[in-house]
């Protein structure tokens, strides 16, 4: 039987660290499912999704493990496969405006107060074309819990948005 892992795993950023990873499922049979990867600051940071036959698991564990004495930092996860996926509305949210302290603070803390769970989010700051000035933009996918309308989380965002002198776009997904 197949079971599904969520590994982490960050380091210093340079050739052949996705290659290590890479070649350490690929010995113990493992499919690379899914990743996300990125480097932020001199570090290189993931997050994948494996399947693995049951008894292969603690052998790949030991082996990714093994990495660690190379500086990379990792953990697994088991993923349950046979979670029930309830079919909620996805929204996308896209927003721009000068840089601030505080800006994914008040908007997570709306989103998790309205209970709806960011399945992505990717910020970046960015430099206004014309005054050089910090820009901080965000995109994210946003599921809506079952009571809530886009329209109400439009207008609940809207309000942040004003106070932090933001614009913010939210676009229903099909």
């Amino acid at each position: 039987m197949s079971l599904h892992l969520v590994i982490t795993f960050m380091g210093n950023d340079q050739p052949g660290l996705i290659e290590s990873i890479a070649t350490v499922i690929a010995s113990e049979r493992g499919n690379w499912l899914e990743s996300r990867m990125c480097h932020l600051g001199g570090q290189f940071a993931g997050v994948l999704r494996v399947a693995i036959e049951d008894e292969r698991e603690s052998a790949l564990m030991k082996s990714l493990l093994a990495l660690q004495e190379s500086g990379l930092s990792i953990t697994v996860k088991s993923d349950p496969v046979n979670v029930k996926s309830v079919r909620r509305s996805l929204v996308t949210l896209d927003l721009l405006g000068s840089d601030q302290v505080g800006i994914v603070s008040r908007i997570s803390g709306l989103l998790a107060r309205l209970g709806v769970n960011v399945e992505d989010l990717q910020t970046e700051l960015t430099t206004a074309p014309m005054s050089a000035e910090l820009l901080f933009k965000a995109h994210g996918l946003l599921k809506l819990p079952e009571n809530l309308e886009p329209e109400a989380l439009k207008d609940e965002l809207e309000g942040i948005a004003s106070d932090l002198m933001v614009d913010l776009r939210l676009h229903k997904e099909l």
